[in-house]
Parts: structure tokens; sequence; C-alpha cells
């Protein structure tokens, strides 16, 4: 029971550094149903837990290459700006009758779909859970079993978090007027649009300013 402990107890520690993730879902939460962010909050779990696999399985150590680290860093830059620009153009519909009618309606499928892409985009991940096995390993001297079970806790905290925290706002959102939901959408889109490309420009920066092979 203790590394399953653990491992709940490490990944609500790390949902308080709130991402890009959780403000694509709780753009969802707010201009839709319980349900599609339910959706959304699976897709988002099953891609925690195919990285978490990954890293336990070493994988993770083919992304620490410079070439590689910047490839996906760059492309999950991108992925995280398109749907900062999707969700701010859904927001910004509410002011405009022809942006309105033509943007897209958030449905279970879709909700899945696209929170799966977005988490998955990124496979830097595996070097982040990597650190943090090491670490665990390490610190708590878990063997590869009980790092499983400390994986497997870890991965649930995300559910847990997100089901109750948009549980709460599906709760309080009939209270919000629908201007401010339309502008917490934006503001949503305007944050993702905001982390894509400010790690887009630091991933070429530290291209630029890494010191050159010789060979």
């Amino acid at each position: 029971m203790k590394p399953f402990l653990d491992g709940i107890m490490t990944g609500l520690l790390l949902q308080l550094a709130l991402g890009p993730v959780f403000f694509y879902i709780l753009g969802i939460t707010v201009d839709s149903s319980y349900l599609n962010s339910l959706m959304a909050i699976l897709a988002v779990t099953l891609a925690d837990y195919i990285y978490i696999v990954l890293s336990l399985i070493g994988i993770g150590r083919l992304l620490q290459h410079d070439r590689a680290k910047t490839v996906f860093g760059l492309t999950s830059s991108l992925v995280l700006a398109i749907f900062g620009i999707l969700i701010f153009y859904k927001g910004f519909g509410a002011f405009s009758t022809t942006v309105h009618s033509a943007s897209m309606a958030w449905t279970p499928v879709n909700s899945f779909t696209s929170a799966f892409i977005l988490t998955i985009s990124s496979p830097l991940t595996i070097i982040f859970w990597s650190s943090i096995f090491s670490a665990k390993a390490i610190e708590k001297g878990y063997q590869k079993g009980q790092l499983t079970i400390f994986g497997l806790a870890t991965g649930f905290s995300t559910f847990l978090f997100l089901c109750v925290t948009m549980l709460i706002l599906s709760a309080v959102k009939s209270g919000i007027p629908t201007i401010a939901v339309q502008t917490l959408n934006c503001a949503v889109g305007v944050i993702l649009i905001t982390y894509g490309f400010t790690r887009g420009f630091k991933m070429i920066r530290d291209k630029k300013n890494a010191p050159q092979s010789l060979a």
C-alpha cells in the first residue's frame, strides 16, 4: 500500500502545477456538459498511462537526444497553439453570429479525441515520468513492481483530481453569466496559445544556444 499512497500523494501534488491540459478540459467543462469533460479526462488519463508504461520500460531514454527533443518539443508546441486558436475561435463566436454558427460543438467523441491528441502530442512527457520514477527508486528504494504500483497510482490521481474539480465546476457553472463563460473560453484559448508559442520559442532558443559538436 505504501507505493500506492505515495503515488496518489505525488500525483495530487503534481496537479497543483496547472498546465495546458487542465485549461483545455476547463474550457470543455464551462462550454458543454460534464459527460464531455469526463470523456476528455478519460482520454488524458489513457495518454498518461501510455507514457507511464513507456517510461517504466525505459523508452524515455530514446527521447533524451537533442534532435528528438527538439522535434517533439516543436510538434507539441504547434499542437498546443492550434488547439488554443480553436478554443479562442469558439469563445469569440459568442460575439459573432457568423462565427458562432460555424464553430464546433463539443460531443463525447471529439472531446475524447481532441484531449487525447493534445496529451499524446508531447512525448517529452516520457522523460518527465522517467525522472520521477528514477528519483523514487533512489529515494524510496522501490523495485520494478513497486514502481509499477506507484505509476498506476500517480496516473489515477490525475483522473481523480480532474473529475472532482470539473464536477464542482459543472455544478456551479449554471450561475455563471454566459458572457463570462465565453470570456473564459477566450482566456483558455489565449493561455494555450501562450503555452504553445512560449514552449516553441524556448526550444528554438535552446537549440541555437546549445554548444555545437566538433565532430
